[in-house]
């Protein structure tokens, strides 16, 4: 074999190498750049959690999903008579939001009434300020809030008779949503705000 011919092997070996690693390295369709963060799977798809949504926010107006994720958000339903499972969660995504903030990302904690014969405007607001200074209260009539509760399919079932005095059983995750992407993950009670804050770090990277 000429000099020229071993060069030229070599090169065809070498480009070849290229192409290869070119292949396994560039993004296929469809692959999701998201999985490295993620740490749960959804039955029957993540893509169909989450939709269009108008409710009335703490202030008293009238919001879309599109006013209230505007960024990347932390969504999470119940109610403010929860008597344990609900402070703890929104305890906890508040905690997480605060060490976000300390990252430098921006994340939007938003609270959504499963129960809105209770959960007035003037009680939303005071709830959430205290669980977050930038925590988002949202409730509205019983219509749009089911409708809501659909799109992201939550459980929720009233639990007792009386008018004034009942509990409300529901599923208690937290859904990591963005602009655009939609739903991104979801957390249960057990994740802790360290965990939490360092999944959805991994998200805002990828954004």
């Amino acid at each position: 074999m000429t000099r020229f011919a071993a060069y030229a092997a070599a090169a065809v070996v070498f480009l070849g190498l290229g192409v290869t690693a070119f292949v396994a390295l560039w993004p296929r369709e469809g692959q999701d750049r998201f999985a490295q963060c993620r740490a749960g799977v959804v039955t029957g798809g993540g893509g169909s959690i989450g939709g269009p949504f108008s409710l009335i926010s703490e202030t008293g107006e009238r919001v879309s999903d599109v006013d209230v994720i505007d960024r990347l958000s932390l969504v999470y339903f119940g109610y403010s008579y929860c008597p344990d499972v609900c402070p703890v969660d929104l305890f906890r995504n508040g905690e997480a939001v605060y060490a976000l903030e300390e990252q430098g990302i921006d994340v939007k904690p938003v609270f959504i009434t499963v129960d809105p014969e209770r959960d007035t405007v003037q009680q939303m607001s005071e709830y959430t300020d205290f669980m977050h200074p930038d925590m988002v209260g949202l409730t509205g009539p019983r219509d749009d809030i089911d409708a809501a509760i659909a799109a992201y399919r939550v459980y929720s079932n009233r639990v007792g008779d009386d008018p004034d005095d009942y509990l409300m059983d529901h599923s208690s995750y937290t859904y990591l949503m963005a602009p655009e992407e939609g739903f991104l993950d979801f957390f249960p009670s057990s994740t802790s705000p360290e965990e939490m804050a360092s999944r959805v770090a991994c998200f805002a990277s990828q954004l």
